[in-house]
């Protein structure tokens, strides 16, 4: 038995399913439309893939690669997470939104790339009507080997013959992906390739580094659908405060733009109100929101294609900002800018965070609660701004909302930003409310804004600059 067929065997649960009588299975299959033979136009990804794939094969010639999508991963007992493909399988195949559970993608010099998945079945076959993963009864009408093949403009073949395919041959795998597909390649090979196949990963990982025409016009689509579900948030605030748990009203608003703009969120949603703020990763959103204090917005709306938005407003629940808060704001925006004009083709991938600590730094010197000057605090024997602001600035966004994170530490971090680069700048001050160094009108304060940035030839472009940063412009936004 084939891992394909092991995996389907045992999602459909054996010891639950019914017996069918003979006359069911004779009723069941008769008397149904056929299949439309028209076949489905390309995918908008598929013009730009065979450039992706020949990369993959120039890099690493005389071997075939191998890029599973991933299985479903379970939620609980027998109930799936909604599925999403391996980023690595979407951005060659050119496949998004929940497709193609179970596939896989072999790249080679005699095989640029070819994609292997379970088509759909004739109707008279069991699996129509019985296979809770594969079945027409219960996931929908599948596409055809002809059909997958006309949308992706590639072959197609059955999952089933990639074993047989894959044996004889010299591979490498996507290893994080499949464990299913990671132990068969493992199988077939005669050696312990995981080194090689780490240094796949970090490939494929920097190849997406710089994107392609189409994927620049993803992410702008990404942050204008974006910026469609921060403007409900906005809308939303007095039913958020009115109706109690606020930060899971404004989650839920903000989810309800994501799925029917695009795929689905790009990460948890961080709606974090007053002191909430003040932790980084606060996705559990079960908090009041106040008259009076803040919430820090942190989402994206995550396209079809997977790209995704990364933008953070911190918003005045009651649409003013009082003057302790405006003040941490200023200084958050003006240490924002800079890091902003710093993101320049041949700049340090660091450069924007070092522009924008110390505008941050200057600041924490200002209120006295740094043992020393701000420059001592900079140096590299201080540091100590990070009671304060404790993440990096910047980070590279595309399918992931963390992308390339394989990418080598000297190409990415302590690498050059390049025309074509999308990266966050996203300072934040964080004033915990038990910080007892912080002055106390200062206390419960927490500001973050992120903006998306496209690095190009000349001035860096802001693709999510259509949502307002400017605490004046906030305002009046609000109060539209």
């Amino acid at each position: 038995m084939s891992a394909a067929e092991e995996q389907s065997s045992a999602v459909d649960g054996a010891n639950r399913k019914p017996r069918f009588s003979e006359a069911f299975k004779e009723f069941i299959v008769g008397d149904w439309a056929p299949y439309d033979e028209q076949l489905p136009d390309a995918l908008p990804a598929a013009a730009w893939t065979p450039a992706r794939r020949e990369a993959v094969v120039k890099e690493f010639p005389g071997t075939t690669v191998v890029v599973p999508a991933g299985p479903f991963k379970v939620r609980s007992n027998d109930t799936d997470y909604r599925f999403r493909p391996h980023t690595s399988f979407a951005w060659l195949s050119g496949l998004g939104e929940d497709r193609e559970p179970d596939a896989v993608l072999v790249l080679a010099d005699d095989m640029p790339g070819t994609l292997f998945f379970r088509p759909r079945c004739p109707r008279t076959d069991e699996e129509f009507y019985a296979s809770s993963r594969y079945g027409e009864m219960w996931v929908g009408q599948r596409d055809s080997l002809e059909e997958m093949s006309a949308r992706l403009q590639l072959p197609c073949r059955d999952i089933r013959e990639l074993e047989e395919a894959l044996s004889g041959r010299d591979l490498l795998v996507v290893r994080d992906a499949d464990p299913a597909i990671t132990d068969m390649v493992d199988r077939l090979r005669d050696k312990d390739a995981t080194e090689s196949d780490a240094a796949l990963e970090t490939a494929l990982s920097e190849m997406r580094l710089v994107k392609d025409e189409f994927e620049i016009d993803e992410m702008r689509r990404a942050c204008d659908a974006t910026r469609i579900g921060f403007e409900a948030v906005a809308r939303e605030l007095p039913n958020a405060v009115h109706n109690g748990r606020g930060e899971r009203w404004v989650e839920g608003v903000f989810g309800l733009h994501a799925r029917h703009l695009g795929n689905a969120v790009g990460y948890d949603t961080i709606a974090a109100g007053g002191d909430h703020a003040n932790t980084l990763h606060w996705i559990t959103n079960d908090g009041d929101l106040t008259d009076g204090d803040l919430i820090l917005l942190d989402a994206g709306v995550e396209l079809n294609t997977l790209y995704t938005a990364d933008v953070t407003r911190t918003l005045p629940v009651g649409g003013t900002f009082t003057e302790a808060q405006r003040r941490v704001y200023d200084v958050v925006l003006a240490a924002q800018s800079a890091g902003i004009e710093a993101c320049r083709a041949g700049a340090k991938f660091t450069d924007p965070h070092t522009a924008a600590i110390t505008v941050l730094a200057d600041f924490f010197e200002e209120l006295g609660i740094l043992p020393g000057t701000a420059e001592e605090a900079l140096s590299e024997d201080g540091g100590h701004w990070r009671r304060w602001m404790v993440h990096g600035t910047s980070h590279h966004l595309g399918m992931d909302v963390h992308d390339c994170a394989q990418a080598r530490r000297e190409i990415y971090r302590e690498g050059e930003l390049a025309a074509g680069m999308v990266i966050t700048v996203e300072p934040g001050v964080y004033f915990k409310s038990t910080d007892l160094l912080v002055p106390e009108q200062y206390r419960g304060i927490g500001v973050r804004i992120e903006d998306d940035i496209l690095i190009t030839d000349g001035e860096p472009e802001n693709l999510s600059a259509s949502l307002p940063r400017d605490a004046d412009e906030v305002e009046a936004w609000l109060a539209d």
